[in-house]
């Protein structure tokens, strides 16, 4: 979809049923994404222009750029129209990890979601090879449960038993394998700011004989 068919018509004028601080909303989630205008109207298939007048509340978004824009800043479109959702149930209930899809592991979530720190469960079965190295802002708290862990920071590695813990700047590029026959379970924690997939990966670079 381009950003033509995305964006309406512009009349420089302020839109009928404007939704109040709307724009200021927008505004400050891509600036605690660390997002230049130019950049976040990129990602969201918009052009600066648009996306500026949608800050200054002189156009109003329609539902597709609005949630667009709510899964680009991590939030959610409740949140960007100013509605303030319950308190949510503090108590997360324990539960078989399902295995997914994203690269043979699988996840339980074991935090409260939506919140700046988010808390999982995490299988990482034997002999999968971690296919990339993670870059991203944030940081990361990880604690073994069952199996070893081979993590790798940067160019060190570390063999990780049960009940050993690791915490790093997520800026690190880091790599998770588990280590023999056996699966390793994390708990692992992280306050990563919301950024594409793509820009969360690297490859891993191929070695040379």
């Amino acid at each position: 979809m381009t950003s033509e068919s995305r964006e309406t018509r512009d009349t420089g004028e302020p839109d009928e049923g404007e939704v109040p601080g709307l724009g200021a909303r927008l505004r400050e989630h891509r600036l605690a994404a660390r997002l230049t205008l130019e950049a976040a109207a990129a990602r969201a298939g918009l052009s600066p222009a648009y996306l500026s007048r949608l800050e200054t509340g002189r156009r109003q978004p329609s539902l597709p750029v609005l949630l667009s824009l709510a899964r680009l800043y991590g939030a959610t479109v409740a949140g960007l129209l100013g509605e303030q959702a319950g308190a949510p149930d503090p108590v997360v209930r324990g539960g078989e990890i399902v295995p997914g899809t994203t690269g043979g592991w699988a996840y339980r979530r074991a935090g409260v979601a939506g919140l700046a720190m988010q808390a999982l469960r995490v299988r990482i079965p034997p002999g999968l090879q971690d296919a990339v190295v993670r870059v991203h802002a944030g940081e990361e708290w990880l604690h073994v449960t069952r199996g070893r862990l081979r993590l790798t920071l940067g160019q060190t590695g570390y063999l990780l038993e049960p009940g050993d813990s690791a915490q790093f700047d997520s800026l690190t590029p880091h790599r998770f394998a588990a280590e023999g026959a056996e699966a390793v379970e994390l708990l692992f924690v992280h306050t990563l700011l919301q950024s594409p997939a793509g820009d969360l990966c690297l490859p891993v670079p191929t070695r040379t004989p």
